[in-house]
């Protein structure tokens, strides 16, 4: 793997260990039109965490389906998310669009 992209990597994992980095970081995600995004972003989240195996453990969730769940072809369901975003101090919430109509 290429040295920048190794060294990119672990400066992010390290920035996201900061709650206010890992929200800004997970909301930019939720913007994309692409959900793996959001899931991509959640898997750096949690690796920055605790990683999947303490994961699992937190929220009695099985680790094959985490890592299956965080994948590009996941397709979580909400009933997943919520736990593993609990486990995290976050939560889900809704706001209003800042567009007008």
């Amino acid at each position: 793997m290429n040295k920048r992209l190794i060294d990119y990597q672990e400066r992010l994992i390290k920035e996201l260990q900061d709650p206010e980095e890992a929200i800004a970081y997970l909301n930019a995600a939720l913007v994309d039109d692409d959900p793996r995004m959001f899931l991509l972003a959640l898997k750096n989240v949690i690796e920055a965490h605790s990683g999947i195996s303490d994961l699992a453990k937190a929220t009695n969730l099985n680790r094959e389906n985490l890592y299956r769940m965080l994948s590009p072809k996941g397709n979580p369901k909400l009933t997943s998310i919520v736990p593993v975003l609990s486990s995290l101090g976050l939560h889900l919430a809704v706001q209003a669009n800042d567009h007008k109509k």
